[in-house]
């Protein structure tokens, strides 16, 4: 059952594919934990949802700012600013936005052998406004940035890990205050192709060019990104395509034949052809299925 706004200004969602998540529950450094969903939503007025017979992954939802609550459990939780909840997998619930002051939200959906580990800290609200509340939200980013280049093993491995580092941090709030880390950044060839990739999705640009960008030779740059990725350069820059169409399809009220012209592809055909071959569903499916939910 949904009731929600046709959209939330600044949204963001990640819907993994199918594909992807059978890749994550058979992968030795995935399938402890991993995420099928995740996104923001900023000021969420009218937001709502209700599962009678639940959801097939366990949902994280942390209240940035705002007000909501969420029924569990024949339960009313009222959620506000810097709190947390967890609902498992499989168990009845609703939540929404209050009217007068609505939440924004970050939201994860997840699975895992390991996810049950987390029965101890879900149906209750959690408290997160401690001084490592930003670092709790960097790392939520580094999930969602990481998925948001694309899906990769390498990618998908990382933001598995991070989303356990995230979850324990909840978890074992003691042990994660303790300890202050630092960042530091690390830019190599595979991530500058994959950003020059994503700022230039609305053209046709070719396997010289984005080489070029990075410094390459055509071959010695493709053979360099199929090993990192197990994908050929031009492969991976069609899935961002797709993925950008993706956002569009759930957030915008562009039409489908402008989606498909709007990301360089042929004609509206070759664009759903593409899309079903990543996504396993029609453009059409994709956005009766996951229009605006969390």
């Amino acid at each position: 059952m949904d009731q929600i706004a046709d959209g939330f200004k600044g949204e963001r969602a990640i819907v993994v594919p199918y594909s992807i998540r059978n890749f994550q529950s058979e992968n030795e450094l995935t399938k402890n934990l991993f995420v099928t969903h995740i996104g923001y939503y900023p000021n969420a007025k009218y937001h709502f949802r209700k599962r009678s017979k639940g959801a097939l992954e366990n949902i994280l939802i942390y209240c940035e700012n705002g007000k909501g609550s969420i029924t569990f459990e024949n339960e009313l939780y009222s959620l506000t600013k810097d709190q947390a909840f967890i609902i498992p997998a499989h168990k009845a619930h609703s939540y929404e936005a209050e009217f007068s002051k609505p939440w924004s939200i970050y939201w994860i959906h997840f699975k895992g052998t390991t996810a049950v580990s987390y029965a101890a800290v879900s149906g209750k609200i959690l408290n997160l406004g401690d001084t490592r509340a930003n670092d709790r939200l960097n790392l939520f980013e580094e999930i969602y940035q990481n998925l948001e280049m694309g899906f990769y093993p390498d990618n998908l491995e990382y933001s598995s890990i991070c989303l356990q580092h995230f979850l324990a941090s909840i978890k074992y709030t003691d042990q994660f205050l303790k300890i202050k880390t630092s960042d530091s950044e690390v830019l190599d060839i595979i991530p500058m192709s994959i950003i020059y990739m994503k700022n230039n999705l609305n053209k046709k640009i070719t396997l010289q060019e984005i080489a070029e960008h990075v410094g390459y030779s055509s071959s010695y740059f493709g053979s360099l990104f199929l090993e990192k990725t197990s994908c050929t350069p031009m492969d991976y820059y069609n899935q961002l395509k797709i993925q950008k169409s993706c956002s569009l399809l759930q957030f915008s009220t562009m039409k489908i034949k402008e989606i498909a012209y709007f990301l360089g592809y042929y004609d509206p055909f070759h664009f759903s052809k593409s899309f079903r071959l990543v996504m396993e569903i029609s453009p059409r499916e994709y956005r009766l299925r996951y229009k605006t939910q969390a």
